[in-house]
């Protein structure tokens, strides 16, 4: 089964679950309160991930000064917070409340893909709030929306994440089962999410391209997809409007029906460029914390393909 079964996991867990589905239960003004205490900590007393968040900032803003990537990086700590705070109110928020917050400004272009019985590739990052981009979708396209995913390895946190991101019908594909997926569905009008900035390995055969100044290597299996199964591509943009509200815009990148050779990379390149388009928009938006750039291209990687 491509949606995974909750999996079990032991008893000891049980009282976790229930705070964490109280503290879910309280209104997001009090969450942003609890928000205010969790920033407070990454921030000044744990210093989250500190070293990782600012060599990421130097390295891909190099224009800017000490203190310009010192409020970024506060920036960052405070939004992370409320994303955090926001991720968890999905495991008991209403569907009316979801909509009312994220909004898809544009739907009419998957819409269209859909009324044609094609399958989209959309597109993210871990901007904005990525988890809250996955529950609209459900909504908005109900029955027809889907995310990858990769499971966790605690089994208590893979059946709360999986719980709270299907919630409102989304369906939840594994990593590994995302091409069995879309040849199961194929024929079938539908939309899978897949957050396309995840740090590729070596072993991943990365695209690599100049991203906020540094050789980045990104995961192929869009460019891969695409031209094996004939999908269309869009790329999902979303901005906070104000605290607890989301605009989720949608950009065409490949309509399903052209020829993109895999090789080289169309719709790779395409969301990479509109991906650092927004983070240079609202740089504390983003998931700074993450270890983005801890792969370096071989001598080889790069030989090969420089003469392709």
């Amino acid at each position: 089964m491509s949606q995974s079964a909750a999996p079990a996991y032991p008893w000891y867990f049980r009282p976790l679950d229930w705070l964490l589905v109280g503290i879910s239960t309280l209104p997001l003004t009090v969450l942003y309160g609890l928000a205010r205490l969790l920033y407070w900590l990454m921030a000044y007393v744990v210093r989250y991930r500190r070293r990782v968040v600012l060599q990421n900032l130097r390295n891909s803003f190099p224009e800017k000064s000490a203190v310009e990537i010192d409020q970024i990086a506060r920036g960052f700590y405070w939004h992370f917070a409320q994303v955090v705070v926001e991720i968890l109110k999905l495991r008991t928020i209403s569907a009316a409340e979801i909509r009312r917050r994220a909004v898809i400004e544009n739907p009419e272009v998957i819409e269209r893909f859909l009324a044609e019985n094609r399958q989209v590739l959309a597109l993210g990052s871990h901007a904005g709030n990525w988890e809250w981009i996955l529950t609209t979708g459900a909504l908005v396209f109900p029955g027809r929306a889907g995310g990858v995913y990769k499971p966790l390895t605690n089994p208590f946190f893979e059946a709360f994440m999986l719980k709270l991101r299907s919630r409102m019908g989304a369906e939840m594909v594994p990593m590994l089962s995302t091409l069995r997926n879309l040849i199961r569905n194929r024929g079938r009008g539908r939309v899978l999410s897949l957050l396309s900035d995840q740090a590729a390995g070596p072993e991943d055969h990365p695209y690599w391209t100049n991203f906020l100044h540094q050789d980045t290597p990104f995961y192929t299996g869009a460019d891969k997809l695409a031209a094996q199964l004939h999908c269309a591509a869009v790329f999902v943009g979303i901005r906070r409007v104000r605290r607890g509200y989301y605009r989720i815009t949608l950009t065409e990148l490949h309509d399903g029906q052209t020829t993109l050779p895999p090789e080289e990379h169309q719709l790779t390149e395409a969301f990479a460029r509109l991906l650092e388009r927004d983070m240079r928009a609202t740089p504390p938006d983003y998931l700074w914390s993450h270890r983005r750039w801890k792969h370096k291209r071989e001598a080889t990687s790069h030989k090969s393909q420089a003469s392709s």
